[in-house]
């Protein structure tokens, strides 16, 4: 996977053992360099891609896929590239671990959210708000194969190898997991701002055309979009931090399931996906939100849950080795002090 050469030797916990003093300076310039990292890849890597699809006549999925290469490459190119570097690997690892662990945590991310989206979804159904199109069983899943494809490569595998990675890792070395989330997601709404900035001045070079320079894609509510991507981001990181060997894939399978239920769900027509919803905007927003805080006390849940459980086998564990000490004084020697 090409994720998994960014860091093969992540531990339960995430961390290499004792952490070196960071500063607070250097803990968020780590992390804005992760987010500079990803700005640069979807910027130019959209640019760059889009000129050479129109170069070799590539079209359908060949053309989103080339500039979705190219964003992976120089993204996760780029954060192994600083994580070699000894100043900028800092002490906690990226959390992207073995590839069979990784294999699981990207199944166990998806199948939250996914889950998590049908209750939802099912229960704006029963409400009225959800009315739903015909399903074409061949055309959705031609859908969901390229666009998982894409999307993975395009913006799941990029972005948490950066953002869940790198930021995250660079924040969690100096500061807690408050502060830590809260950062990451920041740094999460600064990139896409930045990324047109590096894509407008790519297209310029390489003779395409700018697109519109904003802290939002053209056409979206700036309020609306950030308020989304500010519940997805702490979403993102809920998963990170879930408890297992490879916490990054967690958050990369969580990724691909919301872009996919959002792009089936409320973009299926206009994708062709085989399968679409017709939903108020506003109804839309509430759903939206809903699974993805639905999903983020999954991930919570199940880790409070998991550190109590490590808590009472650790109890249970110290009462087995603790000699009583009745037992104790009746195993002394004769004469002796116990």
């Amino acid at each position: 996977m090409a994720g998994t050469s960014v860091d093969t030797k992540s531990s339960r916990s995430g961390t290499t053992g004792a952490r070196p003093a960071v500063s607070g300076v250097g803990a968020w310039g780590r992390a804005l360099l992760g987010g500079a990292v990803m700005a640069v890849a979807l910027g130019a890597g959209n640019a760059l891609g889009e000129r050479l699809a129109r170069a070799l006549g590539a079209d359908g999925w060949a053309r989103q896929l080339l500039p979705a290469v190219l964003v992976s490459v120089v993204a996760v190119g780029g954060v192994r590239a600083l994580r070699s570097a000894g100043r900028w690997a800092g002490g906690r690892r990226l959390g992207a671990g073995p590839p069979a662990a990784a294999v699981r945590a990207f199944l166990g991310g998806l199948a939250v959210t996914v889950s998590c989206a049908g209750l939802v979804l099912g229960a704006g159904t029963a409400a009225g708000w959800v009315r739903w199109s015909g399903l074409d069983p061949a055309a959705l899943g031609a859908f969901l194969t390229g666009n998982a494809l894409v999307a993975v490569l395009l913006e799941a595998l990029p972005e948490e190898t950066t953002l869940r990675g790198q930021a995250w890792a660079a924040l969690r070395d100096r500061f807690g997991g408050v502060v830590s989330a809260l950062g990451t997601t920041v740094v999460f709404l600064l990139v896409p701002a930045a990324s047109t900035v590096v894509q407008a001045g790519t297209a310029r070079v390489v003779g395409g055309d700018p697109p519109p320079v904003g802290p939002t894609p053209a056409g979206q509510d700036p309020s609306a979009y950030l308020v989304l991507l500010a519940v997805f981001g702490l979403t993102l990181v809920a998963a990170r931090t879930v408890p297992c060997r490879a916490p990054l894939w967690a958050a990369i399978g969580t990724h691909l399931a919301f872009l996919s239920v959002n792009r089936v769900v409320f973009e299926g027509r206009e994708r062709a996906a085989g399968w679409s919803a017709s939903v108020a905007p506003a109804h839309a927003a509430v759903l939206e939100l809903g699974y993805l805080v639905l999903t983020a006390a999954v991930f919570v849940g199940t880790r409070w849950l998991s550190g109590r459980m490590r808590g009472r086998a650790a109890r249970r564990s110290v009462a087995r080795t603790r000699i009583p000490t009745s037992t104790a004084r009746s195993a002394a020697p004769s004469g002796s002090s116990a």
